[in-house]
């Protein structure tokens, strides 16, 4: 299956033709442009780690909302020590998993 680029908004499109106008943005099909074999491999080997990331970062979101949880009962020094700490692991992770995302994008390798 051959995958387009909308060049107007961005969207990927897979099909053996471009769709008459972009799900995303409604561009005409004229402003799609064929993606290559090489990169069409690459965005299709890309997609389980991208799929990944999301998981990471709902996961992360997930564990920032019981750190605060954690945090706003405060049993005790300890338990705030290890909810406040689990917070900012948190944050960090997800930052460095949105770098990598964006790092995906700019190589060309989400769709």
């Amino acid at each position: 299956m051959k995958m387009w680029r909308c060049t107007v908004c961005g969207f990927v499109y897979e099909g053996d033709q471009p769709p008459q106008a972009c799900p995303k943005c409604g561009a005409p099909a004229e402003k799609f442009e064929l993606i290559s074999e090489e990169q069409s491999k690459i965005i299709e080997r890309a997609r389980r780690t991208n799929q990944l990331h999301s998981d990471l970062l709902a996961a992360l979101a997930k564990v920032e909302a019981v750190a605060d949880a954690g945090i706003e009962d405060n049993l005790d020094p300890g338990c705030l020590r290890t909810f406040t700490k689990a917070k900012e692991v948190a944050r960090l992770v997800r930052q460095f998993s949105v770098a990598e995302i964006q790092i995906h994008v700019n190589k060309g390798k989400w769709g």
